[in-house]
C-alpha cells in the first residue's frame, strides 16, 4: 500500500489551497503529500464570489468585480456603493486552471485522478481507498461531505442555500455591467426566502441565479421557469442564448462540524463547517482558514484542537432559528438591513469583522420580535 505523510481528498477550493500552501513551503518539503479527487477539474463548474478592501491574492484570476450593488424588494429598490469593498467573482475554471498545474510541479506531491469510496483510522494511520488502490496517510484533510451527519440531530436547524442559474449571452444591451444584483426579492417568496442574484459582466452577459434559502430543494424546472419569467419582466422579454449553466447547494447550519475531526483525520471546506452558515458563502473564509491550519501544522499542534469560538456563529444561529421556523421571513430581515444600515457595514458583518457597537447596530435593523423569541428558545 502507497504511503504518505498528508494526504488531501477533493481538489476544490479548500483541497488545492491547502496543497498549494503545504507544496510551496519548504517546512513541508520532506513530506509525501497526495492528492485525490473524482474529477479532471477542467470544466467551469461553480463560480465563487466574495469581497475584500483593496487588492487580493486572487485578484489575477478574478473574471469580473463591481463596485457597487443592488438589492431589491417588495418595499425596497436600492442601488449603493460598497466602498471601501468590492465584490469579485472568480470562475471555477480560472482556479483550477492556474492551482491544479501549480500543485502538480512540485516534487513532494502526487496527483491522482480517482474517488474515495471509503476512509477509515486505525490507531496510527488512515486508510484510504479507491477503486483501484488503498492508500495510508498520517494525516488526512477530507472536504468530503456527508449531509446525513447534521442531519440526525435537531439542536442546530440545517437549511440549504440552493440555487440554479444560467450564463446567458443577450441579443440587446440589457445589463448594467458596473453593478451586481447582491438580492432581488421581487419573486414570488412562496412561504420561503427566495431571490435573484445576477453578476453581469458586460451589458450583454450575465450569470443569473435563482436562490433560496430554505429546507428542500425544488425539481430542476422551477428553478428554470423562475429565472425565465424573471428575465421577461426584468429585461423586457430580451431574447438570449444560455452558454452555461449551474446548480449548487450548500448547507446553512451552525452544527459543529469540527468535533468529528481527530488528530488524523482533519476535515476542511464546507465538510469542515468553513462556510458562514447564515450565508453560504465560502471561498473568501477558506482563503482565510488555509494559512492557519499551516501555521498550526508547523507549531505541531494537535489537528482536534483547531477551532476558534466567535460570537458571530451565535448571530447567524438566531437567524437560521428564525428562517427554520419562519421561513418566509427571510425577505423582510434582509430587506430592513439594506434599507436602515450602509450595504458595506453590512459586508463588514457577514465577514465577522465588525466590532459589538456595528453589531448591534445590524441586529436592530430588522424587527426585534423574532429575534427575541429565537433568543429565548436558545437561551431557555
Amino acid at each position: 500500500m502507497p504511503n504518505y505523510d498528508y494526504i488531501i481528498i477533493g481538489a476544490g477550493a479548500a483541497g488545492l489551497l491547502l496543497a498549494d500552501a503545504l507544496g510551496k513551503d519548504e517546512f513541508f518539503a520532506s513530506k509525501s503529500i497526495l492528492v485525490l479527487d473524482k474529477d479532471n477539474k477542467t470544466q467551469n463548474d461553480r463560480t465563487w464570489c466574495f469581497w475584500e478592501q483593496g487588492k487580493g491574492s486572487f485578484d489575477d484570476l478574478v473574471h469580473k468585480t463591481w463596485d457597487s450593488i443592488y438589492v431589491g424588494g417588495q418595499q425596497l429598490q436600492k442601488s449603493t456603493s460598497i466602498a471601501p469593498y468590492t465584490y469579485k467573482m472568480l470562475r471555477g475554471i480560472d482556479f483550477y486552471n492556474h492551482f491544479l498545474p501549480k500543485v502538480k510541479t512540485y516534487p513532494n506531491i502526487t496527483w491522482i485522478q480517482e474517488e474515495v469510496t471509503d476512509m477509515q483510522e486505525k490507531e496510527n494511520e488512515v486508510l484510504v481507498t479507491t477503486p483501484s488502490q488503498i492508500y495510508t496517510g498520517k494525516k488526512v484533510f477530507t472536504s468530503l461531505y456527508d449531509a446525513s451527519i447534521p442531519a440526525k440531530q435537531k439542536e442546530f436547524p440545517v437549511l440549504q442555500q440552493h440555487f440554479f442559474g444560467w450564463q446567458l449571452k443577450t441579443d440587446q444591451s440589457v445589463f448594467n455591467p458596473g453593478e451586481a444584483t447582491f438580492m432581488d426579492f421581487s419573486v414570488p417568496q412562496k412561504g420561503n426566502t427566495r431571490f435573484m442574484y445576477v453578476l453581469p459582466i458586460s451589458e450583454t452577459e450575465a450569470l443569473v441565479e435563482y436562490t433560496l434559502f430554505s429546507e428542500h430543494l425544488l425539481e430542476k424546472t422551477e428553478y428554470e421557469e423562475s429565472i425565465k419569467m424573471y428575465i421577461e419582466e426584468k429585461y423586457n422579454d430580451t431574447q438570449y442564448t444560455i452558454q452555461e449553466t449551474e446548480f449548487g447547494s450548500i448547507p446553512m447550519t451552525c452544527y459543529p462540524f469540527h468535533q468529528h475531526n481527530t488528530n488524523r483525520v482533519f476535515h476542511i471546506g464546507i465538510a469542515g463547517g468553513w462556510a458562514k452558515p447564515s450565508t453560504g458563502y465560502t471561498f473568501y473564509n477558506t482563503s482565510q482558514q488555509v494559512p492557519k491550519l499551516v501555521s498550526h501544522l508547523k507549531a505541531g499542534k494537535p489537528l482536534s484542537e483547531f477551532h476558534q469560538r466567535s460570537r458571530f456563529m451565535f448571530y447567524d444561529m438566531l437567524l437560521l432559528d428564525i428562517l427554520y421556523e419562519n421561513n418566509h421571513l427571510g425577505h423582510e430581515i434582509f430587506e430592513s438591513m439594506f434599507k436602515r444600515r450602509k450595504a458595506s457595514l453590512i459586508l463588514k458583518f457577514l465577514e465577522n469583522e465588525t466590532n459589538l457597537w456595528e453589531e448591534l447596530k445590524i441586529v436592530t435593523a430588522p424587527k426585534p420580535m423574532p429575534f427575541i423569541s429565537a433568543l429565548f428558545k436558545r437561551l431557555f
